[in-house]
């Protein structure tokens, strides 16, 4: 058994223990809406257009449109299909597990979901923490949620949420840079 083998029976042991401690009825319910936050990013792609429309709010707008971009290119373009990583709920042939949402076409590593959610919600508790603790409390129920839901492993979350963060505060460096380049003023 080679090394990624043995990485995905350990991490499929856990989701194993996640379902048989925690799965119940209220979180059978929960989880599959929590985790619509992250579907295609498309929560935090609207949020970020939304801050984008007022002045006070354009350049974290800019910084979350930068960061998704980011996770877009590296995480789901280039990352899942070069390492292929299939699904824990193709992999565990020991157990049958009743999906609470649709079978996914791609694959899992790293969690999109967890990439763009931190990223958004990272740039948001760098730029107002009034917003910014409600979207990371959001975005680290939606990390959970993979877990949960059986449709990530352990550290396709690790790595999305890692990712996430690093592609956050690299967006804000970015914009502040770029800004100061174009307007020769210090962005806020």
């Amino acid at each position: 058994m080679t090394f990624f083998q043995q990485l995905n029976q350990f991490e499929i042991g856990i989701l194993d223990w996640i379902q048989d401690v925690f799965q119940c009825g209220f979180l059978d319910w929960f989880f599959p809406l929590v985790t619509k936050l992250g579907d295609h990013g498309l929560f935090w792609m609207i949020l970020a257009a939304v801050l984008l429309v007022f002045k006070k709010t354009r350049a974290t707008g800019a910084m979350m449109g930068v960061a998704l971009l980011c996770g877009f290119l590296v995480g789901n373009m280039t990352l899942k299909p070069l390492i292929g990583r299939i699904r824990p709920y193709d992999a565990n042939e020991m157990r049958d597990v009743a999906l609470l949402v649709e079978r996914l076409s791609d694959f899992s590593f790293p969690s999109g979901h967890t990439l763009a959610s931190l990223e958004g919600a990272t740039v948001l508790l760098i730029r107002d923490k009034r917003l910014g603790i409600p979207a990371m409390i959001a975005a680290i129920l939606v990390a959970l949620s993979r877990l949960y839901l059986y449709v990530h492993y352990p550290t396709d979350v690790l790595v999305g949420a890692i990712l996430g963060v690093l592609f956050a505060f690299f967006a804000v460096w970015f914009v502040k840079a770029v800004w100061k380049k174009f307007t020769q003023n210090e962005l806020t």
